[in-house]
């Protein structure tokens, strides 16, 4: 799969996650979606996996996805991310870092892993890319 491919394909995830798109699930997502997360591992479908992030959006109101860095090749990608999103009971904000790869086949997920630090976490970074295919914005440190 080209870098051009896959940009698109995770360029169409993003309105999926951001932008509520569910139309576009079936577009990125394989028939048979194997997660390997926390809860352990899984296969979801397109329709499934769309329930499940409606109820995740649903705790974590107005959750975002800030992407910090990422890499895609041949059929794999992988992203440095920040969960962030309002306590619907305090309304603080709160944060989680992770780091997921995927295995693409077909040209839609097949296969992911995720691992999540706790709820509070961040990453060093002072900006994330713009969108989640976009160059990272390097930067030095003092």
């Amino acid at each position: 799969m080209s870098v051009a491919e896959t940009s698109a394909l995770f360029d169409r995830w993003e309105l999926v996650w951001h932008e509520d798109r569910h139309d576009l699930m079936p577009s990125c997502v394989a028939p048979s979606y194997v997660r390997h997360d926390a809860a352990g591992e899984r296969t979801v479908t397109a329709e499934s996996y769309a329930e499940e992030l409606t109820k995740m959006k649903a705790e974590r109101p107005g959750v975002r996805v800030a992407v910090y860095d990422h890499n895609f090749w041949e059929n794999r990608a992988w992203f440095r991310f920040l969960f962030r999103w309002k306590d619907p009971k305090t309304g603080n904000q709160l944060t989680q870092a992770g780091m997921q790869s995927y295995r693409i086949e077909d040209g839609k997920l097949a296969e992911t892993w995720i691992v999540l630090q706790p709820v509070g976490s961040t990453w060093p970074d002072p900006i994330a890319q713009e969108c989640w295919t976009s160059p990272p914005p390097y930067h030095t440190t003092p």
